[in-house]
């Protein structure tokens, strides 16, 4: 009776260990929690974005709740944070600035222009890239979009429009890839 009780505590105490590690994402570790401001997020969901069967990045998408209502996601004026990792050696600076330019196009409908300026901000900080680059896009209403490259706070791109267009890449309607987008929805 004594061996049964310390299996079961064992095992519970191993489930409870196994719940606090990180998600694993395309064998990319992701966090199961981050920070926005002082808010906490949680992961909601992720996956690799391929492009010609290759493994270009993985993507995580925090929310302060769990939800897979894209529209809902991309339009609250709330904390959540997109995380996204290198993970070929493939990509360089020029074909990453690319894609995302791409993305803004797709997600504000080809009318990126009023957010142009923060979009140019933004993609700067893909100039130094490589296989294993850590960014963590994390929107705080009020503040906009901190954008850190590994632990650094690169910039800060301020707007509910450029938080919109930039979760819309991912989320909207024309995604950068659709089993991308209900991976990162929980689907």
């Amino acid at each position: 009776m004594v061996m049964r009780k310390a299996f079961v505590v064992v095992f519970a105490l191993f489930f409870l260990a196994s719940s606090v590690y990180a998600a694993d994402v395309a064998g990319v570790t992701m966090p199961d929690t981050m920070k926005a401001g002082d808010t906490d997020l949680v992961f909601n969901g992720g996956g690799k974005r391929t492009k010609f069967m290759m493994k270009v990045y993985a993507v995580g998408l925090y929310l302060k709740q769990k939800s897979s209502d894209a529209d809902a996601i991309m339009n609250a004026d709330e904390p959540m944070a997109i995380r996204l990792q290198i993970t070929s050696g493939l990509v360089t600076p020029d074909k990453m600035k690319s894609a995302i330019d791409e993305g803004f196009e797709n997600a504000t409908g080809g009318n990126v222009a009023p957010i142009q300026a923060k979009v140019d901000a933004f993609t700067a900080i893909f100039k130094d890239l490589s296989n294993g680059t850590v960014y963590n896009f994390i929107y705080v209403p009020g503040k906009g979009v901190e954008v850190y490259k590994g632990d650094n706070l690169s910039s800060v791109i301020q707007g509910l429009d450029f938080k919109k267009a930039l979760f819309g890449i991912w989320l909207g309607k024309k995604p950068a890839q659709n089993d991308l987008k209900a991976l990162m929805l929980g689907k």
